[in-house]
């Protein structure tokens, strides 16, 4: 499942292509505010340590749903009352970030989460502590290496330590290629219409092969 790195990074090319700029608040301000969000359903996690010592205790469970993704976008977007730092998202801005983390964890986590709560409640399961939480998986690896071997190393390196970098690059293309159309349309449009015509001609070409290759076929049979 996607680390909080790469759930940040969701929910910056959630909101790049999906939200209009609503906020005035500098970009480092709304950088942390979208961060925030984007890892709001993980708090399950951090309530699981604090009350049983296991973080797994009530993860994937209410906090990663559509009811709490619409409750909390709801507060999220009117939390810019209670203090001038806060920046001022819209409400639906503040839940499809919210929502982000949990459609996320549904397409890439290994277990199911509660999306249709309270109709449905999935837990996850396992055990993991305060050191499983804070200390990063590439130091865990090493550490473990007599325990675990070699092949356990490289596993918790490169599919783990560094599983978001796949996430983070796809999203940073997405952010950009959005900036570009929202910002150069003109552009875009020009490129677009240049293409289109090698696309169509390869994809007529291919048609005829496929159909030509398809009679010749029946041809041969009869």
């Amino acid at each position: 499942m996607p680390l909080p790195l790469g759930h940040a990074a969701i929910g910056f090319a959630a909101r790049e292509v999906f939200c209009k700029n609503d906020s005035i608040h500098s970009r480092w301000k709304v950088a942390i505010f979208v961060a925030v969000l984007a890892n709001l359903p993980d708090l399950d996690v951090l309530i699981g340590l604090v009350f049983q010592g296991n973080g797994w205790a009530f993860h994937r469970g209410p906090t990663h749903s559509l009811f709490f993704a619409l409750f909390m976008g709801f507060l999220a977007s009117i939390a810019w009352k209670l203090g001038s730092q806060i920046p001022k998202m819209s409400f639906g801005s503040c839940s499809l970030l919210i929502l982000s983390h949990v459609l996320a964890d549904f397409c890439l986590g290994g277990s199911r989460v509660s999306l249709f709560w309270p109709f449905e409640v999935n837990w996850a399961t396992g055990f993991i502590g305060w050191g499983g939480v804070m200390n990063p998986a590439f130091l865990e690896a090493f550490q473990d290496t007599g325990i675990i071997g070699w092949g356990g190393v490289m596993n918790s390196v490169f599919l783990e330590a560094f599983q978001d970098t796949g996430i983070i690059m796809l999203c940073g293309l997405v952010t950009a290629l959005a900036r570009l159309i929202r910002g150069y349309p003109d552009i875009v449009r020009t490129v677009t219409k240049a293409l289109l015509p090698s696309a169509q001609y390869h994809f007529i070409v291919t048609t005829e092969l496929f159909q030509h290759s398809g009679t010749s076929r029946n041809g041969g049979d009869n």
